[in-house]
């Protein structure tokens, strides 16, 4: 297999990412946002949004990380965050360890590790450029359930309280000033 081979076998899976569906509805609530859509939209959002980043936040990396950092949901799917329970967000974070280590290797090896320490740098979020592009995976989909009338808050009957504890704090974490402004608009819906 050539390098181009190799290359052209991640695209050809990484295009799978648009078949996988979120709890998120997309703006008009016409039908849910999927996965591909997801990534390509909160990688703009870091284009626009960027000034917000701390000092120091590299944007090129963060919108590198914000397009793959869902490629492991080809196979391990999209758990909707108000769905997550501890028991199982350990068995997520093992299927995506493996889709993962599949899908990032049919990569050449050089590009293959690549991706697959920056997929682990958004993981584990403790870097700053990988602690903004988490936020603006928090940040991104409330806009959409704000513009959708509630969208998935509805679905999961979704308290203010819940969501600032698991969308607000990595969201203050990373890009406060990006909190404070979507913050009374959330209240305005939830109550």
């Amino acid at each position: 297999m050539t390098r181009i081979d190799a290359q052209m076998a991640f695209l050809a899976e990484a295009e799978k990412l648009r078949g996988i569906l979120r709890a998120t509805p997309i703006g008009d609530n016409s039908r849910q946002e999927n996965s591909g859509e997801h990534s390509w939209h909160i990688a703009l959002y870091a284009m626009i949004l960027g000034e917000h980043a701390p000092e120091g936040v590299q944007i090129d990396r963060v919108i590198r990380m914000l397009l793959i950092h869902d490629i492991v949901e080809i196979d391990a799917g999209d758990v909707p965050i108000y769905a997550q329970t501890a028991e199982g967000q350990a068995e997520t974070e093992a299927a995506e360890e493996r889709a993962a280590a599949r899908i990032f290797g049919l990569l050449p090896e050089d590009q293959a590790r690549g991706l697959i320490d920056l997929w682990h740098e958004f993981e584990a979020a403790e870097t700053p450029d990988a602690i903004f592009a988490k936020s603006l995976d928090r940040f991104q989909p409330p806009n959409l359930n704000l513009a959708s009338g509630g969208g998935s808050w509805k679905t999961y009957n979704v308290t203010f309280d819940v969501l600032d504890q698991r969308v607000g704090k990595p969201v203050r974490r990373g890009a406060p000033a990006l909190w404070d402004w979507i913050a009374p608009r959330i209240r305005a819906v939830l109550g």
